[in-house]
């Protein structure tokens, strides 16, 4: 009995230490295999380029970085965006949006929306709090929490924007020369409303001023663009639609099917934004919606942005990536292109934020004006959030 009592204190202690490792070093390793920056030599930059990158108002659409269980005041060995990373890239507006539903086997073609919560394991893993594990709205509200977090810690750094008062002050302090970066908060898809439309209360309060409507899969709003049946709005989704209008949000039409994307368009009349994507003329592959729905979104006054990853770019080093640009711009004009990377969102890239000054070269090489690489790296979006903020 006593050498049976031994043994099973020392499985216990095996499975204490199999378990803290886990818990640990699993997360931080799945996130360096999901969200990878291709190993390169630094990239040539001009002094003409760095200059002209050094004097523009830079914005991204797009960053997952909330996912995952990195402090972003640190600068990270591993992922694709942190504050430091965005002062190093000159990034002055960084949107971060919160994923709280992706399906096991999440593809591009067709997705069951009752397959395996991928969520859910992460959120374990990294020990959320365990309100979590079983409602997509406190996973939206934790990683709400977790940004506001890293502002307490550094005010100086970073500034979440909820009014236009918000950007246009982050805006002053950085033509003073403060290193400080303005965060926006979106949620990719509309899944933490589950289903009541009394959650976008808790929601905009929380900080959220980005709506997308789907993600991987259909939800209560409508269809997504990775599934075969183009499914278009519901009654709900047109009540939510209506809704982020009225309060002054950014509405978000990437993952959406056509449809949704067709019906979005025919209800509002504000700049309508698809936040990471590309161009399907320069790519044809199903992510990238048609080029003539791409021109109905920009005749909204709204913008496309472009992603970085190869599965919308067809080649995602910077010459690729500006190449994409320069399609977009030919495709709806040069008023309507604007940045999404997807950093931090699963994807392989070739360079991660504090290296956006090489992207901002390949632009100049490829034939893309100083001015139209201005619009497109961050005047273009500060329109759109100027005109849909409330001030």
């Amino acid at each position: 009995m006593r050498t049976f009592g031994k043994w099973l204190g020392r499985l216990l202690i095996l499975v204490v230490i199999i378990m803290v490792g886990v818990f640990m070093f699993l997360p931080a390793y799945t996130e360096k295999g999901r969200n990878a920056v291709a190993a390169h030599d630094p990239y040539p930059v001009s002094d003409a380029a760095q200059n002209l990158h050094n004097d523009m108002i830079i914005g991204d659409w797009h960053a997952d970085s909330l996912l995952w269980n990195r402090d972003l005041n640190k600068r990270g060995t591993y992922g694709q965006v942190d504050i430091p990373r965005l002062v190093e890239g000159n990034v002055a507006i960084q949107v971060f949006t919160a994923v709280t539903k992706s399906p096991k086997g999440q593809n591009y073609d067709h997705n069951d929306p009752d397959a395996f919560d991928n969520i859910k394991l992460v959120a374990f893993l990294q020990l959320w709090p365990m309100r979590t594990w079983l409602s997509l709205y406190e996973r939206a509200i934790y990683q709400a929490e977790k940004l506001h977090g890293f502002e307490a810690a550094a005010p100086d750094a970073l500034k979440i924007i909820r009014t236009r008062n918000d950007l246009e002050q982050v805006l002053t302090r950085r033509a003073a020369g403060e290193k400080i970066v303005a965060g926006l908060l979106g949620i990719e898809g509309a899944h933490p409303l589950e289903g009541k439309i009394e959650n976008l209360d808790g929601l905009e309060q929380a900080g959220y001023r980005l709506v997308a409507l789907q993600h991987f899969f259909d939800n209560e709003l409508g269809g997504t663009l990775h599934s075969h049946e183009n499914n278009g709005l519901t009654d709900f989704g047109r009540d939510v639609v209506a809704e982020v209008v009225k309060r002054g949000m950014v509405l978000d039409i990437a993952h959406s099917s056509p449809q949704v994307a067709r019906d979005v368009l025919a209800m509002v009349d504000i700049p309508v934004v698809v936040s990471h994507t590309g161009v399907h003329s320069n790519c044809a592959v199903k992510r990238n919606y048609p080029d003539d729905l791409m021109r109905e979104i920009a005749a909204t006054g709204g913008v496309i942005g472009m992603g970085y990853w190869s599965e919308v770019t067809c080649d995602y080093s910077p010459d690729g990536v500006a190449k994409s640009i320069k399609a977009a711009i030919a495709v709806v004009g040069e008023d309507a292109v604007s940045l999404g990377s997807d950093f931090d969102g699963s994807v392989a890239t070739s360079f991660d934020t504090s290296e956006l000054a090489a992207l901002t070269d390949a632009l100049l090489r490829a034939g893309v004006t100083p001015v139209q690489i201005r619009k497109v790296m961050g005047e273009n979006m500060l329109r759109v959030l100027r005109a849909r903020l409330k001030g």
